[in-house]
């Protein structure tokens, strides 16, 4: 069975381009994801903080809310949970893809590979390969070359031996021929160039100079063979300009490693795609060994730690207390939806879980963003919170009073570092590092009474220690003494819940590379954490807060 395949490319600015997933949970409690398209619009609305964003203009009947992280049916209004996620961050490539080729035209039937569109390297090992694997299956099978045009008088001087020199081998011969491939540079150059160096293998019988050539199986080569000649394919694909893909641990003491990489070369080259193995750049989490009379303290903040500890709810004031302080009274609703319970907001209350000591057709206005939604509904979403005194309006986000959070109790230390990080130059380096040991979750936690895990811990994050870099470091502070940074839950990457988990206040975590994406160089980074702080309720108006 044939079936066509296609590839597409986003823009680094999309959720695949920055490795958000959006996920829904189906019906055996699993995680789905969303179609790329689907995922592209709900970031693209979650981005721009809109409350929520209807996929009927791209053929879907759903709604997505932020606020409870949700998925309604429009027809049925049922109701799942949605998810947001990182991931791998999907791969970019640049140039034209070849035109595809068939190959072999039928099973079971050794045909000669077709001829080349041209004399370029790429071509001439598509060939190769298509040719060593037809002779691998036959045992000693022939198959005509195309013919190359003369090679230059430098290229046949550096593949004849010199008298009385003993012959290279295959191996040998292709190095050396790969070589003056790479420093002559042009295409034809390389057509005959490797060619000939596959034609003057010594397993060739004679005569292989008239164009009739016996290829040896890939098993006469062993793994250090194979290892050499990718390299020096590498280098030749490299100086022509065709796209490199960098392939893990080829140079990996199990031998499964170069195997793959291997094979994935020999697969795309089959399928006319170029390719090229190299070394992938390393992922740098951490900087060179710093001694303690090079740390040194951060200008303009005091200490270098701060701990936190259990905070209890503030108590003596019952919910329909707290939510007098922020809501008006509406007489007259309007025709419209409560977007809490989905139902109309001139109707009862729609929620169904535990009754608040409220009517269920009273109706209230937020002060500040004014959104109107069921009494009942507001008392239910506070009860269900943290019920530390604030409220967060669910359309908008807009916060109600001081937002605090649920993390567990650990310490924060700060200081600088004499490095600079990738893209900062200019500037040394603030090191954050938390620890958060495992406990036994709280009342304010998800299970209460029962023990939370804490992985990974101490975590170790960078700033540039620059004027925006110490602003973002002094509202971080804020946020953990609010204990906004961290949460316990699912974790988005293992699956294991009951665990310490991010809080939604991304962090950069890798010192001297960006594999991940949670690295430097990222022009935009100081700017997107200063708005996620925002969401949480931490601007600059916070620190004059605190000081008071």
């Amino acid at each position: 069975t044939i079936r066509p395949v296609r590839r597409s490319y986003y823009d680094p600015s999309s959720a695949p381009g920055k490795g958000v997933v959006w996920e829904w949970e189906n019906d055996s409690g699993s995680w789905t994801p969303y179609d790329m398209d689907v995922g592209i619009t709900i970031q693209r609305a979650y981005e721009k903080q809109h409350p929520w964003v209807d996929l009927s203009t791209i053929g879907f009947c759903y709604v997505i809310d932020f606020a409870t992280m949700g998925q309604i049916n429009r027809q049925t209004q049922r109701k799942r949970r949605v998810r947001r996620r990182l991931d791998m961050v999907y791969p970019l490539v640049s140039g034209s893809l070849p035109k595809s080729q068939s190959w072999p035209a039928s099973p079971g039937v050794a045909a000669a590979p077709p001829v080349p569109t041209c004399a370029c390297p790429q071509c001439l090992l598509v060939m190769s390969v298509k040719a060593t694997v037809s002779a691998s299956g036959l045992g000693a099978a022939t198959l005509q070359l195309r013919k190359a045009p003369p090679a230059p008088p430098a290229a046949l001087k550096a593949l004849a031996p010199a008298p009385g020199a003993k012959a290279p081998d295959g191996m040998t011969m292709a190095r050396s021929s790969l070589k003056t491939l790479a420093s002559q540079g042009g295409r034809q150059q390389a057509a005959s160039t490797l060619a000939l160096s596959l034609a003057m293998s010594p397993t060739s019988p004679p005569g292989a100079g008239s164009g009739k050539v016996s290829r040896p199986g890939l098993g006469a080569l062993n793994r250090n063979h194979l290892q050499r000649l990718a390299i020096a394919q590498s280098r030749v694909l490299i100086a022509s300009g065709v796209p490199t893909i960098p392939v893990k641990n080829l140079n990996g003491s199990s031998p499964v490693n170069p195997a793959l990489a291997g094979i994935t070369g020999i697969l795309m080259s089959a399928a006319g795609l170029p390719v090229c193995l190299t070394r992938p750049p390393k992922l740098v989490l951490h900087p060179p060994p710093v001694s303690k009379s090079e740390i040194q303290s951060i200008p303009g903040i005091s200490h270098t730690c701060r701990k936190t500890t259990k905070k209890q709810a503030k108590k003596g004031k019952t919910p329909e207390e707290v939510l007098k302080k922020y809501l008006q009274k509406v007489r007259h609703p309007s025709d419209e939806d409560c977007t809490i319970c989905m139902e109309r907001l001139s109707a009862p209350s729609g929620y169904k879980g535990p009754q608040p000591a409220v009517k269920p057709d009273l109706v209230g206005k937020l002060e500040k963003c004014g959104h109107i939604f069921h009494l009942h509904c507001l008392v239910a979403m506070y009860n269900n919170g943290n019920k530390d005194g604030s409220l967060q309006c669910p359309t908008c986000k807009t916060i109600y009073g001081v937002k605090t959070g649920t993390q567990p109790p650990g310490k924060m230390e700060y200081h600088i570092i004499p490095h600079a990080l990738p893209g900062h130059s200019d500037c040394k380096t603030i090191r954050i590092i938390y620890n958060i040991p495992p406990g036994v979750q709280g009342p304010e936690h998800p299970n209460p009474g029962k023990s939370f895990t804490a992985r990974g811990f101490p975590r170790h994050c960078y700033l540039p220690d620059s004027e925006k870099g110490r602003k973002v470091l002094k509202l971080l502070l804020v946020a953990w003494d609010r204990r906004l940074i961290f949460a316990i839950g699912t974790s988005s990457t293992t699956g294991e819940s009951d665990t310490v988990i991010w809080n939604e206040i991304h962090h950069k975590t890798e010192f001297g590379s960006n594999l991940t994406g949670h690295g430097y160089p990222d022009i935009n980074y100081l700017d997107n954490v200063l708005a996620e702080l925002a969401a949480q309720g931490i601007t600059e108006e916070s620190l004059a807060q605190e000081k008071d």
